[in-house]
Protein backbone atom coordinates (compact mmCIF):
# COMPACT_ATOMS: atom_id res chain seq x y z
CA UNK A 1 0.00 0.00 0.00
CA UNK A 2 2.81 2.29 1.06
CA UNK A 3 6.05 0.90 0.05
CA UNK A 4 8.22 -2.31 -0.59
CA UNK A 5 9.46 -3.98 2.69
CA UNK A 6 11.76 -5.84 0.80
CA UNK A 7 14.91 -5.56 3.12
CA UNK A 8 18.18 -3.66 2.12
CA UNK A 9 21.85 -4.09 3.16
CA UNK A 10 22.67 -1.27 6.34
CA UNK A 11 24.71 1.29 5.71
CA UNK A 12 27.92 1.29 7.88
CA UNK A 13 28.53 2.46 10.75
CA UNK A 14 30.24 5.71 10.16
CA UNK A 15 27.05 7.33 7.86
CA UNK A 16 25.14 6.06 10.74
CA UNK A 17 27.02 8.26 13.22
CA UNK A 18 26.70 11.08 10.79
CA UNK A 19 22.95 10.65 10.33
CA UNK A 20 22.49 10.64 13.66
CA UNK A 21 24.58 13.41 14.60
CA UNK A 22 22.88 15.62 12.28
CA UNK A 23 18.87 14.61 13.65
CA UNK A 24 20.39 15.18 17.05
CA UNK A 25 22.41 18.23 16.68
CA UNK A 26 21.16 19.88 12.88
CA UNK A 27 21.61 22.07 11.80
CA UNK A 28 24.82 21.63 12.38
CA UNK A 29 28.45 22.58 10.21
CA UNK A 30 30.96 19.87 8.38
CA UNK A 31 33.64 21.14 10.41
CA UNK A 32 31.59 20.66 13.87
CA UNK A 33 30.32 17.29 12.30
CA UNK A 34 33.74 16.16 11.30
CA UNK A 35 35.26 17.43 14.75
CA UNK A 36 32.51 14.99 16.79
CA UNK A 37 32.65 12.24 14.17
CA UNK A 38 36.27 11.93 13.63
CA UNK A 39 36.30 12.27 9.89
CA UNK A 40 37.88 14.35 7.34
CA UNK A 41 35.98 16.72 4.78
CA UNK A 42 35.96 14.06 1.89
CA UNK A 43 34.63 11.41 4.28
CA UNK A 44 31.86 13.50 5.15
CA UNK A 45 31.00 14.40 1.79
CA UNK A 46 30.95 10.92 0.09
CA UNK A 47 28.74 9.91 3.25
CA UNK A 48 26.71 12.78 3.08
CA UNK A 49 25.85 12.40 -0.29
CA UNK A 50 23.47 9.38 -0.11
CA UNK A 51 21.26 11.21 2.15
CA UNK A 52 21.22 14.17 0.52
CA UNK A 53 19.89 12.46 -2.73
CA UNK A 54 17.46 10.44 -0.72
CA UNK A 55 16.20 13.73 0.97
CA UNK A 56 16.71 13.16 4.38
CA UNK A 57 19.17 15.79 4.77
CA UNK A 58 18.92 19.44 3.42
CA UNK A 59 22.01 22.43 2.65
CA UNK A 60 20.84 25.32 4.48
CA UNK A 61 22.11 28.76 3.30
CA UNK A 62 24.94 29.66 3.48
CA UNK A 63 26.35 31.29 6.48
CA UNK A 64 30.11 32.51 7.49
CA UNK A 65 32.45 31.44 9.59
CA UNK A 66 33.69 34.12 11.56
CA UNK A 67 36.48 32.36 12.94
CA UNK A 68 38.24 32.04 9.07
CA UNK A 69 35.37 33.83 7.36
CA UNK A 70 34.76 30.81 4.60
CA UNK A 71 31.08 30.43 3.61
CA UNK A 72 29.51 27.44 5.18
CA UNK A 73 26.48 25.20 4.24
CA UNK A 74 25.32 23.40 7.43
CA UNK A 75 23.10 20.41 7.04
CA UNK A 76 20.31 19.48 8.47
CA UNK A 77 17.65 16.97 8.35
CA UNK A 78 14.37 17.41 6.60
CA UNK A 79 11.31 17.72 8.03
CA UNK A 80 9.04 18.26 5.35
CA UNK A 81 10.38 14.93 3.93
CA UNK A 82 9.18 11.13 5.43
CA UNK A 83 6.54 10.46 8.15
CA UNK A 84 6.64 7.62 10.12
CA UNK A 85 3.65 6.38 12.86
CA UNK A 86 4.60 4.85 15.95
CA UNK A 87 1.96 2.93 18.30
CA UNK A 88 1.87 2.24 21.84
CA UNK A 89 -0.52 -0.90 22.51
CA UNK A 90 -1.87 -2.19 25.86
CA UNK A 91 -4.36 -4.13 27.01
CA UNK A 92 -6.95 -1.03 26.97
CA UNK A 93 -6.16 0.64 23.68
CA UNK A 94 -3.75 1.86 21.59
CA UNK A 95 -2.36 5.35 21.29
CA UNK A 96 -0.68 6.44 18.30
CA UNK A 97 1.36 9.64 16.57
CA UNK A 98 2.42 10.54 12.99
CA UNK A 99 5.97 12.24 13.37
CA UNK A 100 8.80 13.56 11.05
CA UNK A 101 12.54 12.54 11.07
CA UNK A 102 12.97 13.63 14.79
CA UNK A 103 9.84 11.96 15.92
CA UNK A 104 8.33 15.20 16.24
CA UNK A 105 4.61 14.63 17.23
CA UNK A 106 2.53 15.72 14.08
CA UNK A 107 -0.83 14.30 14.62
CA UNK A 108 -2.25 11.58 17.38
CA UNK A 109 -4.83 9.61 17.97
CA UNK A 110 -6.48 6.96 20.39
CA UNK A 111 -8.58 3.85 19.51
CA UNK A 112 -10.06 1.66 22.42
CA UNK A 113 -10.11 -1.65 22.37
CA UNK A 114 -12.87 -3.95 23.29
CA UNK A 115 -10.71 -7.42 22.62
CA UNK A 116 -6.97 -8.34 22.81
CA UNK A 117 -7.73 -11.15 20.13
CA UNK A 118 -4.20 -10.52 17.68
CA UNK A 119 -6.15 -10.54 14.42
CA UNK A 120 -9.01 -8.03 16.21
CA UNK A 121 -5.83 -5.88 16.72
CA UNK A 122 -3.90 -6.04 13.78
CA UNK A 123 -7.46 -4.87 12.46
CA UNK A 124 -7.49 -2.01 14.20
CA UNK A 125 -3.73 -0.73 13.79
CA UNK A 126 -4.21 -0.74 10.56
CA UNK A 127 -7.48 1.32 11.21
CA UNK A 128 -5.40 3.73 13.57
CA UNK A 129 -2.13 3.56 10.92
CA UNK A 130 -4.39 4.45 7.93
CA UNK A 131 -5.87 7.44 10.07
CA UNK A 132 -2.87 9.26 10.71
CA UNK A 133 -1.70 8.51 7.14
CA UNK A 134 -4.38 10.39 6.03
CA UNK A 135 -3.59 9.25 2.39
CA UNK A 136 0.00 10.23 2.48
CA UNK A 137 2.99 8.01 2.11
CA UNK A 138 4.22 6.90 5.37
CA UNK A 139 8.37 5.67 5.32
CA UNK A 140 7.59 3.04 8.49
CA UNK A 141 5.49 1.68 11.62
CA UNK A 142 6.88 1.47 15.22
CA UNK A 143 4.92 -0.93 17.22
CA UNK A 144 5.61 -0.84 21.09
CA UNK A 145 4.05 -3.49 23.64
CA UNK A 146 4.16 -4.22 27.23
CA UNK A 147 6.12 -7.21 26.86
CA UNK A 148 9.17 -9.31 25.07
CA UNK A 149 9.89 -8.77 21.59
CA UNK A 150 11.81 -11.28 19.40
CA UNK A 151 13.63 -9.50 16.38
CA UNK A 152 12.13 -6.84 16.28
CA UNK A 153 9.38 -8.48 15.00
CA UNK A 154 7.66 -11.43 16.99
CA UNK A 155 5.67 -10.56 20.43
CA UNK A 156 6.98 -13.48 22.32
CA UNK A 157 5.16 -12.77 25.80
CA UNK A 158 3.11 -9.95 26.77
CA UNK A 159 0.60 -10.22 29.66
CA UNK A 160 -1.09 -7.24 29.25
CA UNK A 161 -2.31 -8.69 26.62
CA UNK A 162 -2.54 -12.38 27.04
CA UNK A 163 -0.74 -13.08 24.08
CA UNK A 164 2.24 -15.32 23.53
CA UNK A 165 4.12 -15.73 19.76
CA UNK A 166 2.47 -13.36 17.78
CA UNK A 167 3.82 -12.39 14.09
CA UNK A 168 2.85 -8.72 14.98
CA UNK A 169 5.36 -7.71 12.31
CA UNK A 170 4.61 -10.07 9.55
CA UNK A 171 0.73 -9.12 10.14
CA UNK A 172 0.58 -5.83 9.77
CA UNK A 173 3.59 -5.72 7.01
CA UNK A 174 1.05 -8.05 4.79
CA UNK A 175 -1.50 -5.37 5.26
CA UNK A 176 0.00 -2.14 5.00
CA UNK A 177 3.14 -3.13 2.39
CA UNK A 178 5.55 -0.67 5.11
CA UNK A 179 8.03 -1.89 7.07
CA UNK A 180 7.34 -2.79 10.68
CA UNK A 181 9.46 -2.49 13.46
CA UNK A 182 7.83 -4.10 16.58
CA UNK A 183 9.61 -3.57 20.31
CA UNK A 184 9.67 -3.68 24.01
CA UNK A 185 8.07 -0.29 25.20
CA UNK A 186 10.80 0.62 27.92
CA UNK A 187 13.35 0.00 24.96
CA UNK A 188 11.69 2.13 22.54
CA UNK A 189 11.12 4.67 24.88
CA UNK A 190 14.76 4.84 25.90
CA UNK A 191 15.44 4.99 22.34
CA UNK A 192 13.29 8.12 21.69
CA UNK A 193 15.50 9.31 24.90
CA UNK A 194 18.72 8.62 23.45
CA UNK A 195 18.18 10.33 20.02
CA UNK A 196 15.23 12.78 20.71
CA UNK A 197 14.73 13.70 24.59
CA UNK A 198 16.29 13.66 27.91
CA UNK A 199 19.09 11.08 26.93
CA UNK A 200 20.06 13.25 23.86
CA UNK A 201 24.11 14.05 23.91
CA UNK A 202 24.53 11.09 27.21
CA UNK A 203 26.08 8.20 26.30
CA UNK A 204 25.02 6.08 28.99
CA UNK A 205 21.32 6.86 31.13
CA UNK A 206 18.55 4.56 32.97
CA UNK A 207 14.99 5.10 31.99
CA UNK A 208 13.03 4.13 34.44
CA UNK A 209 9.08 4.09 34.14
CA UNK A 210 6.37 3.88 36.36
CA UNK A 211 2.72 3.50 35.96
CA UNK A 212 1.15 -0.17 35.32
CA UNK A 213 3.98 -1.43 35.81
CA UNK A 214 7.53 -1.14 36.48
CA UNK A 215 9.70 -0.59 33.77
CA UNK A 216 13.51 -0.02 32.88
CA UNK A 217 15.97 0.47 30.26
CA UNK A 218 19.46 1.11 29.81
CA UNK A 219 21.45 2.94 27.25
CA UNK A 220 25.28 2.13 26.93
CA UNK A 221 28.09 3.72 24.80
CA UNK A 222 25.10 4.98 22.64
CA UNK A 223 23.59 1.56 22.48
CA UNK A 224 20.47 0.62 23.64
CA UNK A 225 20.69 -2.34 26.03
CA UNK A 226 18.18 -5.13 24.71
CA UNK A 227 18.49 -8.47 25.44
CA UNK A 228 16.24 -11.69 24.92
CA UNK A 229 14.57 -10.82 28.80
CA UNK A 230 13.94 -7.45 28.10
CA UNK A 231 10.26 -7.09 28.95
CA UNK A 232 9.85 -9.65 31.53
CA UNK A 233 9.45 -7.13 34.14
CA UNK A 234 12.97 -7.58 35.66
CA UNK A 235 13.02 -4.59 37.94
CA UNK A 236 8.93 -5.12 39.00
CA UNK A 237 10.35 -6.89 42.32
CA UNK A 238 13.34 -5.01 43.50
CA UNK A 239 12.98 -4.49 47.76
CA UNK A 240 12.70 -1.09 48.33
CA UNK A 241 10.87 -0.69 51.35
CA UNK A 242 10.75 -3.78 54.08
CA UNK A 243 7.15 -2.31 55.31
CA UNK A 244 5.90 -2.06 52.74
CA UNK A 245 2.79 -3.40 51.32
CA UNK A 246 2.89 -6.85 49.22
CA UNK A 247 2.67 -7.26 45.66
CA UNK A 248 0.43 -10.03 44.25
CA UNK A 249 3.17 -12.43 44.11
CA UNK A 250 3.56 -11.84 47.89
CA UNK A 251 7.00 -9.50 47.98
CA UNK A 252 7.25 -7.14 50.30
CA UNK A 253 7.77 -3.34 49.78
CA UNK A 254 9.07 -4.40 46.17
CA UNK A 255 9.25 -1.85 43.21
CA UNK A 256 5.32 -3.05 42.24
CA UNK A 257 4.13 -2.93 45.56
CA UNK A 258 5.55 0.67 46.27
CA UNK A 259 5.15 2.48 42.54
CA UNK A 260 2.20 0.84 40.41
CA UNK A 261 -0.72 2.97 39.81
CA UNK A 262 -3.09 0.10 40.43
CA UNK A 263 -1.05 -0.43 44.52
CA UNK A 264 -0.71 2.94 45.55
CA UNK A 265 -4.82 3.71 45.00
CA UNK A 266 -5.53 0.77 46.52
CA UNK A 267 -3.47 1.32 49.91
CA UNK A 268 -4.81 5.14 49.91
CA UNK A 269 -8.67 3.04 49.73
CA UNK A 270 -8.01 1.00 52.28
CA UNK A 271 -7.05 3.75 54.32
CA UNK A 272 -9.91 5.96 53.30
CA UNK A 273 -12.17 3.16 53.40
CA UNK A 274 -13.53 3.92 49.90
CA UNK A 275 -12.16 3.23 46.03
CA UNK A 276 -9.86 6.11 44.41
CA UNK A 277 -8.67 6.25 41.15
CA UNK A 278 -4.56 7.49 40.59
CA UNK A 279 -5.33 10.55 39.76
CA UNK A 280 -7.52 11.35 43.16
CA UNK A 281 -4.65 9.84 45.00
CA UNK A 282 -2.28 12.81 43.52
CA UNK A 283 -4.67 15.26 44.02
CA UNK A 284 -5.60 14.23 47.55
CA UNK A 285 -1.51 14.36 48.66
CA UNK A 286 -0.80 17.24 47.08
CA UNK A 287 -3.57 19.13 49.48
CA UNK A 288 -1.60 17.25 52.23
CA UNK A 289 -4.77 15.06 52.86
CA UNK A 290 -2.90 12.57 55.47
CA UNK A 291 -3.60 9.25 54.16
CA UNK A 292 -2.98 10.02 50.83
CA UNK A 293 0.05 11.90 51.17
CA UNK A 294 1.63 9.37 53.44
CA UNK A 295 1.22 6.62 50.85
CA UNK A 296 2.92 8.85 48.26
CA UNK A 297 5.56 10.12 50.61
CA UNK A 298 6.48 6.34 50.80
CA UNK A 299 6.28 5.65 47.02
CA UNK A 300 8.29 9.00 46.44
CA UNK A 301 10.72 7.45 48.62
CA UNK A 302 11.04 4.10 47.12
CA UNK A 303 11.01 5.47 43.62
CA UNK A 304 14.51 7.47 45.01
CA UNK A 305 16.24 4.26 46.02
CA UNK A 306 15.33 2.65 42.63
CA UNK A 307 17.07 5.08 41.48
CA UNK A 308 20.19 5.62 42.97
CA UNK A 309 20.19 1.44 42.70
CA UNK A 310 20.10 1.62 39.08
CA UNK A 311 22.88 4.10 38.81
CA UNK A 312 24.80 2.70 41.18
CA UNK A 313 25.11 -1.02 39.40
CA UNK A 314 24.56 0.07 36.17
CA UNK A 315 27.20 2.58 36.63
CA UNK A 316 25.27 6.12 35.35
CA UNK A 317 24.76 9.17 36.36
CA UNK A 318 21.95 10.47 34.15
CA UNK A 319 18.04 8.47 34.72
CA UNK A 320 15.42 9.52 32.89
CA UNK A 321 11.78 9.15 34.94
CA UNK A 322 8.92 8.55 32.39
CA UNK A 323 5.55 6.17 32.33
CA UNK A 324 1.57 7.10 32.64
CA UNK A 325 2.53 6.99 37.03
CA UNK A 326 5.42 9.52 36.83
CA UNK A 327 2.55 12.85 38.41
CA UNK A 328 4.28 11.36 41.45
CA UNK A 329 6.96 13.21 40.77
CA UNK A 330 5.19 16.91 40.96
CA UNK A 331 3.81 16.04 44.38
CA UNK A 332 6.89 14.62 46.29
CA UNK A 333 9.93 15.13 43.66
CA UNK A 334 12.11 16.26 46.57
CA UNK A 335 11.47 13.05 48.36
CA UNK A 336 12.43 11.29 45.59
CA UNK A 337 15.81 13.16 44.97
CA UNK A 338 16.41 13.29 48.70
CA UNK A 339 16.20 8.94 48.42
CA UNK A 340 18.09 8.82 45.15
CA UNK A 341 21.04 11.13 47.05
CA UNK A 342 21.04 9.20 49.97
CA UNK A 343 21.51 6.03 48.26
CA UNK A 344 24.86 7.77 46.81
CA UNK A 345 28.17 7.48 47.89
CA UNK A 346 28.93 11.31 48.25
CA UNK A 347 32.13 11.14 46.14
CA UNK A 348 29.85 9.47 43.15
CA UNK A 349 29.27 11.76 40.56
CA UNK A 350 26.00 14.29 41.54
CA UNK A 351 22.78 12.13 39.83
CA UNK A 352 21.20 14.20 36.85
CA UNK A 353 17.12 13.22 37.17
CA UNK A 354 15.39 14.03 33.92
CA UNK A 355 11.72 13.97 34.19
CA UNK A 356 9.81 13.14 31.19
CA UNK A 357 5.97 14.52 31.53
CA UNK A 358 4.84 13.82 28.35
CA UNK A 359 2.47 10.77 29.29
CA UNK A 360 1.36 8.23 26.86
CA UNK A 361 2.83 10.70 23.87
CA UNK A 362 6.01 9.71 24.76
CA UNK A 363 5.61 5.94 24.57
CA UNK A 364 4.23 6.44 20.99
CA UNK A 365 7.28 8.32 20.32
CA UNK A 366 9.76 6.25 21.13
CA UNK A 367 7.57 3.44 19.06
CA UNK A 368 8.16 6.09 15.66
CA UNK A 369 11.82 6.29 17.00
CA UNK A 370 12.73 3.03 16.74
CA UNK A 371 10.93 2.93 13.03
CA UNK A 372 13.55 5.88 12.46
CA UNK A 373 16.40 4.44 13.43
CA UNK A 374 15.42 1.37 11.19
CA UNK A 375 15.17 3.20 7.64
CA UNK A 376 18.18 5.09 8.49
CA UNK A 377 19.65 1.72 9.38
CA UNK A 378 18.86 0.52 5.88
CA UNK A 379 19.38 2.89 3.86
CA UNK A 380 21.32 1.69 0.39
CA UNK A 381 22.36 4.46 -2.29
CA UNK A 382 20.30 2.51 -4.84
CA UNK A 383 17.28 3.67 -2.64
CA UNK A 384 18.22 7.18 -3.82
CA UNK A 385 17.12 6.45 -7.46
CA UNK A 386 13.59 6.72 -7.92
CA UNK A 387 11.78 4.31 -9.83
CA UNK A 388 11.81 3.63 -13.63
CA UNK A 389 15.45 6.16 -13.24
CA UNK A 390 17.91 4.96 -15.65
CA UNK A 391 20.79 3.39 -13.42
Amino acid sequence: MYGSTEATPPIGDSAMSLARAVLMHGPISRGDLGRRLGLSPASLTRLSKPFLDLGLFVELSETVNSGVGRPTKPLDVSLDGRRFVGIKVTGEGLFGVLTDLRATELASAHHPLTSTDPAEVVRRLVALVLELAGGDPIAGLGVTVGGQVLNSRVVARAPFLGWRDVHLATELEASLGIPVLVENDVAGLAAAEQWFGAGRGTASFAVLTIGVGVGYGLVVNDQVISTKDSGLGLGGHVPLDADGPLCGSGHRGCSDAMLTEASISAQVGDRLGRVVDYAEVLTLAASAEPAALAVVQASGRALGRLVALIANIAMVDTVVLAGEGIGLWDVVGDDIVAAASAGRDPAATPLQISVDTTGVSSWARGAAAVAIQHTLARLTVAEATPPGAAQ
